[in-house]
């Protein structure tokens, strides 16, 4: 029964993800094309946001398991690594947003509706999807340190595209603006709070393993 219950609330925020992320996919590709870009372009933009791959990430691990259960890229999304990593994600990308990016720009109309959603709705509701129905006991300490390559990455793909286009998703990444200093000590905080963040997780994931009775034997090391 609460796997069918698991099911259907995975379906359902499944759902919501991808219709924002759909949202939002219409608004950049139709702005691209009032500035006079192509489509490619912005698709190429669209993608280049952190918010936009983290909100996909959530949608592809709660829908897989669900459409393909017994392939392996299914059982391995299933498994509380991913699903707790995505937590992790999801929750700098409403973290940040809220602090540094909330109040440099006012969105109206359909932009809002998918502002919110993406930063806001989706953020709390996986977070309570992990704390529901995510496997507890099964994270180790030292998993955080993997957890990081994602955003890793991203910054990294992000300074050198920044480079050759000279331009910035986030306004703390900017060199043009900020130097390569500044940006630097900024990613170094934000390196710091993902670190911070998954080794809050895999601390709750491992107190409520023991508050549900799990063994000191049966939770990783």
């Amino acid at each position: 029964m609460r796997s069918r219950v698991r099911d259907i609330v995975a379906a359902l925020l499944g759902l919501v993800a991808w219709s924002a992320l759909g949202l939002q996919y219409v608004l950049s590709i139709g702005t691209a094309l009032a500035n006079g870009k192509t489509w490619a372009s912005g698709a190429v933009t669209y993608f280049s946001y952190f918010t936009i791959l983290t909100n996909t990430l959530v949608a592809i691990v709660l829908t897989v398991p669900l459409v393909h259960p017994q392939s392996p890229v299914g059982r391995w999304l299933s498994s509380p690594g991913p699903r707790s990593a995505a937590a992790a994600y999801i929750s700098v990308v409403g973290l940040v947003y809220s602090l540094a990016l909330r109040q440099i720009w006012d969105p109206q109309g359909a932009q809002l509706i998918a502002d919110r959603l993406l930063h806001d709705v989706i953020p709390v509701l996986y977070l309570l999807f992990w704390v529901f129905f995510v496997e507890k006991g099964r994270l180790r300490w030292q998993d955080v340190g993997g957890w990081l390559a994602y955003p890793l990455v991203y910054v990294a793909y992000t300074l050198a595209r920044g480079a050759a286009i000279d331009w910035y998703p986030y306004p703390f990444l900017d060199v043009t603006q900020l130097g390569y200093i500044v940006v630097l000590g900024h990613v170094i905080v934000l390196t710091g709070g993902f670190l911070g963040i998954g080794l809050v997780f895999v601390g709750i994931d491992r107190c409520v393993a023991r508050t549900r009775g799990i063994g000191l034997s049966e939770v990783r090391p």
